[in-house]
């Protein structure tokens, strides 16, 4: 095992000409770091196969050789592995040195020109063994979570459904979004979901043992700060729960016309919270803007998250700039997209004045867990989640930068195309308890979900009629039963949820439906998916918000 761990972090050294390979070695044994010289590229090779932490290699030797089998080697990488190699130049620059046009196709080069200072050469070499144990700590880290797929708890199954439906998204695209930088995207992607979520674990399941402890021994002191942590760690996994989904378009989104100056300026006041006195936030509305289609909560996140990356763009303070305005996309714009229509879209914008982004930061600016900011300063998540918001939307989003000039996100999203309906009015705040013996069918398959819904309503007085799955269901509600109110999850083994409410509203015509889901692709548009009636709330919701919902479906 030893042997095998010096020789993946050993420098191969091919240098043919003069005393450069000797020299090189007696550098590297000096500074404690193991090497090994080649006579040719055959040789390196064969070393190369058994193991290496970077190639040190002179530029005359790649002159005149086959280089095939060393391209092939590098190229048959294994999705974690991009192997460092410090190729020594003569001085003069890449020009004089025409070896050095083989660095595209040998990767992650280093040039280091000749004569060279020990220091200099100990410097590159460290680094370059650095970024290698990176590399072996990532491959750890798939086999790691590969060995625990099987153990992760049920709370985790719809996470690691759309992990691996986001994975084979990125499978399918990876040749267009990342070339050279495909597989590294995805163990960036693992990576922080790994992270962030142990780190959520740890807060809620260290939470519930304290209580646990305290409560055994009579201590009743200070719970809620407990109960807090608690709660605020498992909202963390639902937030990031809900990025991704936005991420991979599968978020239950509820569209319907939305006046974008309206809820620009309603969000006033918090964009000028959330920014710097230093900053100066001026928002350019256009007076004649058609009406939107979009979810209006979603749209106001996405907002607060581009306001948020603008205000950190600008640590010295600047200007930001909210506009909104009409735009008309021809289909010679809309055909270098993806899911998006020649039409009319409304345009939110969000400019800054700060340090601007490189293209190739641009690039990468949609990838989920990328992130240009200090380690604890974001999650990378943001532009990930608008990104999905916009094209779940039939919109698109792009991003338009220069380094030192500022940036500018543009949000299109698709003009509602009917009349705008009026004004819903205020409602009536109805008594959360249960009246004359009102009566809930819960069909859930989750047994944890279905006692805690079912305990929640019982303590309010509501009768209750449970039900595991749909097949359980379907003789209730063809039976004399009472029932007010169905509430039921949308992704049910075998039958789904909303197909038991076309069975149920066969039996019952006037039957009304409250879908619970945390996650059901056929349900992430709503406006396609419920009829009058229905209603949805996604999982995890809070018990005010469950109630509250009962009692304004079956009072009306």
């Amino acid at each position: 095992m030893i042997a095998k761990e010096a020789m993946s972090e050993r420098a191969i050294i091919l240098a043919p000409l003069g005393r450069d390979s000797q020299i090189a070695l007696m550098m590297l044994n000096e500074a404690g770091y193991d090497g090994v010289i080649t006579r040719d590229l055959v040789a390196l090779c064969r070393e190369l196969e058994q193991g290496a932490g970077l190639l040190l290699i002179s530029s005359e030797a790649l002159s005149g050789g086959d280089l095939e089998p060393l391209f092939g080697l590098i190229e048959q990488q294994p999705a974690w592995s991009d192997l460092p190699i410090v190729l020594m130049t003569y001085h003069g620059g890449p020009e004089q040195n025409p070896a050095s046009r083989y660095g595209p196709q040998l990767g992650n080069v280093t040039f280091l020109e000749r004569p060279f200072h020990p220091v200099t050469l100990i410097s590159l070499v460290t680094t370059a063994l650095r970024g290698r144990r990176r590399q072996y700590e990532a491959r750890d880290r798939l086999i790691d979570l590969s060995q625990s797929e099987l153990r992760l708890q049920n709370t985790l199954e719809t996470l690691e459904q759309q992990v691996e439906e986001r994975t084979a998204q990125l499978r399918h695209n990876e040749e267009a979004l990342r070339q050279s930088q495909k597989m590294e995207a995805v163990g960036q992607l693992t990576g922080g979901i790994a992270h962030d979520f142990n780190n959520m674990l740890t807060g809620i399941i260290g939470s519930l043992e304290l209580l646990r402890r305290r409560l055994a021994r009579g201590r009743t002191d200070d719970l809620d700060s407990l109960i807090d942590l608690g709660v605020t760690s498992a909202n963390r996994a639902a937030g990031l729960t809900h990025r991704l989904l936005a991420f991979s378009r599968r978020q239950s989104l509820d569209s319907k016309p939305v006046e974008m100056n309206a809820l620009v300026v309603s969000m006033g006041e918090l964009l000028q919270r959330s920014i710097n006195e230093s900053i100066q936030l001026d928002m350019q509305l256009n007076e004649q803007l058609w009406v939107a289609e979009a979810d209006p909560n979603q749209l106001e996140s996405a907002l607060l998250n581009l306001v948020i990356n603008a205000r950190d763009a600008m640590p010295d303070g600047g200007k930001l700039v909210v506009k909104t305005s009409n735009q008309h996309l021809d289909i010679e714009f809309t055909e270098a997209q993806s899911n998006l229509q020649p039409g009319d879209y409304v345009v939110l914008s969000v400019t800054d004045t700060g340090c601007g982004m490189p293209q190739s930061t641009i690039n990468r600016a949609f990838d989920p867990f990328f992130t240009t900011k200090p380690i604890g300063q974001g999650t990378g998540l943001g532009l990930s989640m608008i990104y999905g918001f916009s094209k779940q939307s039939r919109g698109h989003v792009a991003i338009h930068s220069e380094v030192g000039e500022g940036t500018t996100v543009s949000l299109f999203l698709p003009r509602f195309g009917g009349d705008v309906p009026p004004d819903s009015p205020i409602g009536v705040q109805h008594a959360p308890v249960a009246q004359n013996g009102e009566t809930v069918l819960i069909v859930e398959d989750d047994p944890a979900v279905r006692v805690l819904v079912s305990t929640v309503l019982s303590e309010l007085g509501y009768a209750l009629v449970e039900a595991g799955d749909a097949d359980s269901a379907v003789p209730i509600l063809d039976s004399a039963q009472r029932i007010d109110l169905l509430i039921s999850d949308v992704g049910l083994p075998g039958m789904n949820g909303r197909q038991l409410a076309e069975i149920g509203r066969q039996y019952r015509p006037e039957l009304k439906v409250l879908f619970i889901t945390g996650y059901a692709e056929h349900a992430a548009v709503r406006g396609g998916f419920l009829d009058p009636g229905m209603q949805m709330i996604t999982k995890p919701f809070t018990f005010d918000l469950l109630t509250a919902k009962v009692r304004e479906m079956i009072r009306v």
